[in-house]
């Protein structure tokens, strides 16, 4: 079992409080947060306000320890990049038999990116944040990262294994692989590796009432990987739902670049990496859907992923990935 076939932890709201007044001697009004393999809640405790996250029961209590040392890390570094901070250490609860491990998190203010008007100004925002935090990050490194992980555009293992699920939307996958396979494979002792936060989608970051990216939450996928993934994790995203998304996604890497300058090899294998993190989206979704058909966040990107990758299929991603060079400049 693993964190994605295992169903997620199933606490009521009336659960959460009386678990954080025990546990944390705080007494909060709690109110259910969207996830995808754990169980979140805001707490509301007056004027402080908490976000409750109960791990999948086959969560590493390793992988939860790096995401604390890594936040704390990025705020002595970057004291103004805004992170979720760890309100004391990782717990374990039990409920019938089996354990879960309980972190309660600073809440971070401001509205998520999926709430706000995409324009080039907040995209390039964003791509500048995100190098920020590659800059804060630099450095950081724990065992917990160093893993296999389906989210992980470098463990591409994970699509082939599960794209059955895709059905006669299986070619698609192939397709992109293939590409990888011939374009980037070749290139990737050269291409650099760090741990990344390797999850900045509209659903995790912040923007302020200024519209500036001002933070960043849900360090669940962290993992030790090319460098070039963060920018292209979130250029997967912003690509999502765009008529045309060549510009889009070159203000992020233009603002990314421009924070934390990437090589010509890694900017060259970006829009193949954008297309196995989708591939990897919808081969995620097909699989998890059978596991946990009523959990409808597992698929909130699906069908854009998929329209995304259907176009893609029949561009030339040679030329894409000539014009992300040009524009990284």
């Amino acid at each position: 079992m693993s964190v994605f076939s295992s169903p997620p932890p199933n606490y009521s709201v009336e659960d959460v409080m009386l678990l954080i007044k025990v546990h944390y001697g705080i007494k909060v009004q709690a109110t259910v947060l969207k996830s995808e393999r754990d169980q979140n809640f805001l707490c509301n405790a007056g004027e402080k306000r908490y976000v409750l996250k109960i791990s999948n029961p086959d969560e590493d209590r390793s992988v939860l320890e790096m995401q604390n040392a890594c936040v704390q890390y990025i705020k002595e570094h970057d004291p103004s990049l805004q992170v979720p901070l760890a309100f004391k250490e990782v717990k374990t609860i039990e409920n019938e038999g089996t354990s879960f491990f309980v972190r309660l998190v600073d809440y971070l203010p401001g509205q998520l990116l999926m709430d706000v008007v995409h324009h080039n100004d907040l995209l390039y925002e964003l791509g500048s944040f995100l190098g920020r935090l590659r800059t804060a990050m630099n450095g950081f490194d724990h065992p917990a990262g160093h893993r296999d992980f389906p989210w992980d555009v470098a463990y591409i293992d994970f699509i082939k294994e599960h794209k059955h699920y895709l059905e006669s939307k299986e070619g698609v996958v192939d397709h992109f692989i293939d590409q990888y396979e011939q374009i980037v494979l070749p290139i990737t002792s050269k291409l650099r590796k760090a741990l990344i936060h390797n999850d900045g989608n509209d659903h995790n970051v912040l923007v302020n009432e200024h519209g500036e990216t001002c933070g960043i939450i849900d360090f669940g996928d962290m993992v030790y990987t090319y460098i070039a993934c963060e920018p292209a994790v979130c250029m997967a995203y912003v690509a999502l739902g765009k008529d045309e998304p060549l510009e889009p996604i070159a203000q992020v890497l233009k603002g990314f670049h421009e924070r934390f300058p990437l090589t010509l090899l890694e900017v060259s294998a970006l829009i193949y990496m954008v297309c196995i993190r989708l591939c990897i989206t919808v081969t995620m979704a097909a699989y998890r859907k059978q596991l946990f058909p009523d959990n409808k966040y597992i698929s909130v990107t699906e069908n854009q992923a998929f329209d995304f990758l259907e176009k893609m299929k029949n561009e030339d991603l040679h030329r894409w990935s000539d014009k992300l060079v040009e524009y990284a400049g």
